[in-house]
């Protein structure tokens, strides 16, 4: 039989094996049937040779019989497969072998009569056409033909020939009654049939959009173990898309705030997991969960959101009221701010300032130069223009940015160094160039200022990579400065926040929200390296923007 598997990938196949199967177990009939006839030779031999008409032709056809039944099971033994012309050929030697033994034995009235019935129902379950009534009538014509002969030339009773035509009716209505239910249950396998495509069909499309999805899947037990996972879950947890176990490794393994988040949810199911990154260098994800089984609570589904698009919406909304704000504070912030700029630079053209007059003048300057700088940065963010996005082959770009980059470096001093590494076989990514060269300009001007400021050096390492899975590409710039403290690695892609007395704190949050607009997330790589690295992991690159 086949399996279920089997069935949804083949339905069409089930037919043709179902005949087979039918035929084998009529086979195994025939053989029982003819090794009975076979063992009733050695009963009572005398009495055979005052009865039968033809005893050496029947017990030649018994043992031809028995051997033909025996040829075939061991053919179909063998793996043969019987086609539709086998089974006609053997259920037409059925007949006439039968009517055969028939006629060399003692006539209708012997109970072989009886077995034709079988091959011929047996015939129209096999062969539910017009063939089967061909078998009723061979049948019928067999049975009156050896009657009649038996009635003019051995003298027979009458009777016979009732007794054919009795049995002629039989054979017609075995006919009918098998062949209207063999279409009934044919018509019954054929929608079986259909259905089981269908399902198969809606199985492979759900199994598709499952896998399609950016919305990671998982089936949990109560334990935490991962039972299945969807491309998108494993691209999001583990940053791979090779199923639910790495290849040749282990079965994977939650991650550590998304096993908490499960366990807290299991003890109170009303409760909300809060969002949660599994790496660094992960985007933020939210988990929502829910029992399979309601009675059982076996199984556990949960749902795993890339909050990236989320928080880009809701920084599209807060970045539009942004802006709005801006507009009308611009113009009452900058007012007063030329006022006092224009004011200090009048106070340090008089002749009467000393020295402690000129330091106030300068702090009055460079603060200025600091708010104009924050109003600066906050209308560059709230009039961001929509990413207009290319498929970027990742080495090309880079070497040609770092030359571009180069060459505004030209007359600073120290001369910048930017060493780039690519790792072969990066896949392209897709995103608005301008946008992450002002994320890139931004990382590697910061990189190259606290470089010069631990080293003596502005140099800098730009690293273009793949994830593990090899679909998506990443970049990462890493400096050779003192690094950023534990305490504030959290912190230092929030608005304002530096530790540059000079900075506005708005250069990394900018590069973050872009990075954003691009469906790339920018992270800072916690590593054992000198400095610190930060990484753009770009988006699929059939992803759409």
């Amino acid at each position: 039989m086949m399996t279920k598997a089997q069935f949804m990938t083949n339905p069409g196949a089930a037919p043709g094996q179902q005949q087979a199967k039918l035929f084998r177990i009529y086979n195994h009939y025939r053989l029982v049937v003819s090794l009975m006839l076979l063992a009733l030779l050695f009963v009572d031999p005398v009495n055979f040779d005052t009865r039968f008409r033809a005893l050496d032709y029947y017990q030649a056809g018994v043992v031809a019989y028995f051997a033909l039944n025996g040829f075939i099971a061991m053919l179909l033994v063998a793996g043969f497969q019987p086609s539709q012309r086998h089974v006609t050929l053997s259920i037409l030697l059925d007949i006439l072998i039968m009517h055969g033994l028939l006629f060399a034995s003692t006539g209708i009235t012997n109970g072989l009569a009886n077995l034709v019935i079988v091959s011929v129902g047996a015939g129209n379950i096999l062969t539910p056409s017009r063939m089967g009534i061909f078998y009723a009538a061979l049948a019928a014509i067999c049975s009156l033909g050896i009657s009649s002969w038996a009635v003019l030339t051995l003298n027979g009773p009458v009777d016979d020939i009732v007794r054919a035509g009795s049995l002629g009716i039989l054979y017609f209505a075995a006919a009918f009654i098998l062949q209207n239910i063999s279409r009934r249950m044919m018509r019954s396998e054929a929608l079986a049939t259909s259905r089981a495509r269908s399902i198969a069909e809606l199985e492979q499309i759900n199994q598709q959009i499952i896998q399609r999805m950016r919305t990671g899947i998982l089936v949990l037990d109560r334990y935490g173990q991962i039972r299945l996972a969807n491309a998108a879950a494993e691209e999001l947890l583990f940053g791979t898309a090779t199923g639910s176990k790495a290849p040749n490794g282990p079965p994977r393994v939650l991650p550590k705030p998304l096993k908490l988040g499960l366990e807290a949810w299991i003890k109170d199911p009303g409760r909300r997991i809060e969002p949660f990154q599994p790496s660094p260098a992960s985007p933020l994800l939210q988990a929502n969960f829910t029992r399979l089984d309601q009675e059982r609570g076996d199984q556990i589904l949960a749902f795993i959101e890339d909050m990236s698009k989320v928080t880009q919406q809701a920084q599209q909304m807060k970045l539009a009221s942004l802006g709005r704000l801006t507009a009308g504070i611009a113009h009452e912030i900058r007012n007063p701010l030329g006022a006092i700029s224009h004011a200090a630079q009048l106070m340090e053209e008089s002749p009467n300032l000393d020295t402690g007059d000129h330091q106030m003048l300068d702090i009055i300057r460079r603060h200025s130069r600091r708010v104009n700088g924050i109003i600066e940065n906050v209308l560059d963010l709230s009039r961001r223009k929509a990413a207009n996005t290319d498929l970027v082959d990742i080495p090309s770009w880079l070497e040609e940015f770092r030359t571009d980059f180069l060459q505004t470096q030209d007359e600073q001093h120290p001369p910048a160094e930017i060493r780039v590494k690519v790792t072969p076989h990066i896949p392209p990514a897709r995103f608005d160039k301008s946008q992450v060269e002002q994320v890139l300009v931004n990382l590697c001007d910061n990189g190259l200022r606290y470089s010069e400021q631990h080293l003596g050096k502005r140099q800098i390492e730009l690293h273009a990579g793949a994830t593990i899975d090899g679909e998506r590409a990443y970049l990462d710039v890493r400096d050779f400065g003192p690094g950023i403290a534990k305490d504030h690695r959290h912190t230092v892609f929030e608005p304002f926040f530096t530790t540059d007395k000079g900075g506005t704190g708005l250069g990394l949050y900018l590069a973050r929200e872009l990075c954003e607009a691009n469906q790339a997330h920018l992270s800072l790589v916690e590593d054992d390296r000198p400095g610190c690295c930060f990484r753009i992991t770009f988006a699929h690159p059939g992803r759409m923007i």
